[in-house]
Protein backbone atom coordinates (compact mmCIF):
# COMPACT_ATOMS: atom_id res chain seq x y z
CA UNK A 1 0.00 0.00 0.00
CA UNK A 2 3.10 2.25 0.64
CA UNK A 3 4.07 2.12 -2.73
CA UNK A 4 0.65 2.87 -4.38
CA UNK A 5 0.88 6.09 -2.36
CA UNK A 6 4.19 6.71 -2.97
CA UNK A 7 3.59 6.39 -6.57
CA UNK A 8 0.40 8.68 -6.49
CA UNK A 9 2.17 11.13 -4.93
CA UNK A 10 4.87 10.95 -7.43
CA UNK A 11 2.17 10.95 -10.22
CA UNK A 12 0.25 14.27 -8.69
CA UNK A 13 3.71 15.81 -8.25
CA UNK A 14 4.17 16.05 -12.14
CA UNK A 15 0.22 16.57 -12.59
CA UNK A 16 1.04 20.11 -12.92
CA UNK A 17 -2.22 22.27 -14.17
CA UNK A 18 0.25 23.85 -17.19
CA UNK A 19 0.50 20.06 -18.47
CA UNK A 20 -3.24 18.87 -18.11
CA UNK A 21 -4.91 22.19 -18.71
CA UNK A 22 -6.31 22.16 -15.44
CA UNK A 23 -5.67 21.12 -11.96
CA UNK A 24 -5.81 17.72 -10.93
CA UNK A 25 -8.53 17.53 -8.64
CA UNK A 26 -10.53 19.31 -11.29
CA UNK A 27 -9.53 16.35 -13.51
CA UNK A 28 -11.05 13.66 -11.05
CA UNK A 29 -13.97 15.17 -10.97
CA UNK A 30 -14.73 15.79 -14.28
CA UNK A 31 -13.83 12.23 -14.77
CA UNK A 32 -16.37 10.96 -12.33
CA UNK A 33 -18.96 12.87 -13.69
CA UNK A 34 -18.54 11.81 -17.24
CA UNK A 35 -18.34 8.06 -15.82
CA UNK A 36 -21.75 8.52 -12.89
CA UNK A 37 -23.48 10.95 -15.77
CA UNK A 38 -25.52 13.69 -13.67
CA UNK A 39 -24.81 13.22 -10.09
CA UNK A 40 -25.91 14.82 -6.87
CA UNK A 41 -23.58 17.01 -5.30
CA UNK A 42 -23.55 14.95 -1.96
CA UNK A 43 -22.63 11.96 -3.74
CA UNK A 44 -19.85 13.95 -5.46
CA UNK A 45 -18.56 15.02 -2.17
CA UNK A 46 -18.57 11.56 -1.18
CA UNK A 47 -16.71 10.27 -3.96
CA UNK A 48 -14.63 12.84 -4.15
CA UNK A 49 -13.83 12.50 -0.31
CA UNK A 50 -13.96 16.14 -0.41
CA UNK A 51 -15.99 18.72 1.83
CA UNK A 52 -18.81 20.04 1.30
CA UNK A 53 -17.57 23.76 1.47
CA UNK A 54 -14.33 23.03 -0.96
CA UNK A 55 -16.55 20.94 -3.28
CA UNK A 56 -18.41 24.07 -3.95
CA UNK A 57 -15.11 26.53 -4.53
CA UNK A 58 -13.93 23.35 -6.76
CA UNK A 59 -17.84 23.34 -8.60
CA UNK A 60 -17.73 26.98 -8.78
CA UNK A 61 -14.06 26.89 -10.40
CA UNK A 62 -15.64 24.28 -13.08
CA UNK A 63 -18.44 26.38 -13.28
CA UNK A 64 -16.47 29.13 -13.81
CA UNK A 65 -14.67 27.44 -16.74
CA UNK A 66 -17.50 26.14 -18.54
CA UNK A 67 -16.58 22.59 -17.87
CA UNK A 68 -19.70 21.42 -15.39
CA UNK A 69 -23.00 23.12 -14.07
CA UNK A 70 -25.33 22.34 -11.28
CA UNK A 71 -28.78 22.42 -11.63
CA UNK A 72 -32.06 21.68 -8.99
CA UNK A 73 -32.61 18.08 -9.03
CA UNK A 74 -36.28 18.18 -9.96
CA UNK A 75 -37.75 15.32 -7.94
CA UNK A 76 -35.76 17.36 -4.54
CA UNK A 77 -35.56 20.88 -4.70
CA UNK A 78 -33.25 21.01 -1.87
CA UNK A 79 -30.61 19.11 -3.91
CA UNK A 80 -28.36 20.07 -6.89
CA UNK A 81 -27.33 17.52 -10.02
CA UNK A 82 -23.85 18.37 -10.92
CA UNK A 83 -23.45 17.82 -14.65
CA UNK A 84 -20.63 17.89 -17.21
CA UNK A 85 -21.00 19.93 -20.20
CA UNK A 86 -19.50 19.79 -23.76
CA UNK A 87 -16.81 22.09 -23.06
CA UNK A 88 -16.17 19.92 -19.77
CA UNK A 89 -15.86 16.54 -21.84
CA UNK A 90 -13.42 18.11 -24.32
CA UNK A 91 -11.04 19.77 -21.84
CA UNK A 92 -11.30 16.11 -20.22
CA UNK A 93 -10.02 14.69 -23.20
CA UNK A 94 -6.97 16.62 -23.61
CA UNK A 95 -6.26 16.13 -19.92
CA UNK A 96 -6.41 12.73 -20.49
CA UNK A 97 -4.27 13.06 -22.85
CA UNK A 98 -1.71 14.41 -21.44
CA UNK A 99 -2.01 12.63 -18.25
CA UNK A 100 -1.33 8.91 -20.74
CA UNK A 101 2.00 11.16 -21.65
CA UNK A 102 2.31 11.34 -18.17
CA UNK A 103 2.14 7.61 -17.20
CA UNK A 104 3.97 6.79 -20.01
CA UNK A 105 6.79 8.55 -18.64
CA UNK A 106 6.21 7.71 -14.70
CA UNK A 107 5.33 3.61 -16.03
CA UNK A 108 7.95 3.34 -17.94
CA UNK A 109 9.08 0.13 -16.55
CA UNK A 110 6.84 -1.53 -17.10
CA UNK A 111 5.52 -3.52 -20.42
CA UNK A 112 2.39 -2.41 -21.87
CA UNK A 113 0.82 -5.79 -20.84
CA UNK A 114 1.91 -5.29 -17.28
CA UNK A 115 0.55 -1.52 -17.06
CA UNK A 116 -3.13 -2.95 -18.51
CA UNK A 117 -2.89 -5.70 -15.70
CA UNK A 118 -1.51 -2.52 -13.29
CA UNK A 119 -4.52 -0.83 -14.79
CA UNK A 120 -6.98 -3.71 -14.13
CA UNK A 121 -6.06 -4.51 -10.87
CA UNK A 122 -6.27 -0.76 -9.25
CA UNK A 123 -10.01 -0.32 -11.15
CA UNK A 124 -11.06 -3.89 -9.31
CA UNK A 125 -9.43 -2.47 -6.08
CA UNK A 126 -11.46 0.64 -6.44
CA UNK A 127 -14.67 -0.94 -7.31
CA UNK A 128 -14.75 -3.26 -4.63
CA UNK A 129 -13.50 -0.66 -2.19
CA UNK A 130 -16.63 1.55 -3.67
CA UNK A 131 -18.82 -1.55 -2.57
CA UNK A 132 -17.72 -2.28 0.92
CA UNK A 133 -20.26 -4.70 1.78
CA UNK A 134 -19.49 -7.17 -1.56
CA UNK A 135 -17.94 -10.83 -0.57
CA UNK A 136 -14.48 -10.72 -0.69
CA UNK A 137 -12.55 -12.82 -3.04
CA UNK A 138 -10.36 -15.84 -1.68
CA UNK A 139 -7.75 -14.29 -3.62
CA UNK A 140 -7.89 -10.75 -2.72
CA UNK A 141 -8.35 -12.23 0.84
CA UNK A 142 -4.85 -14.50 0.66
CA UNK A 143 -3.45 -11.36 -1.09
CA UNK A 144 -4.21 -9.19 2.13
CA UNK A 145 -2.52 -12.06 4.52
CA UNK A 146 -5.42 -13.14 6.44
CA UNK A 147 -5.22 -15.96 9.18
CA UNK A 148 -7.77 -18.18 7.22
CA UNK A 149 -6.24 -17.91 3.84
CA UNK A 150 -2.91 -18.57 4.88
CA UNK A 151 -3.65 -21.69 6.74
CA UNK A 152 -6.07 -23.04 3.71
CA UNK A 153 -2.64 -22.17 2.04
CA UNK A 154 -0.90 -24.59 4.22
CA UNK A 155 0.89 -21.61 5.71
CA UNK A 156 2.00 -21.19 8.95
CA UNK A 157 -0.52 -19.32 11.34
Amino acid sequence: MVLLMRLAKVLFRHSSEERLGMRARQLVALSYLRDHGGVPQQQLSEALCIDANNLVLLLNSLEDAGHARRRRDPSDRRRHVVELTAAGRGALTRAERAQRALEDEILGGLSPHERASLRELLARALAAADTPDAPVPPDAAAARGSVPAREAAGAPA
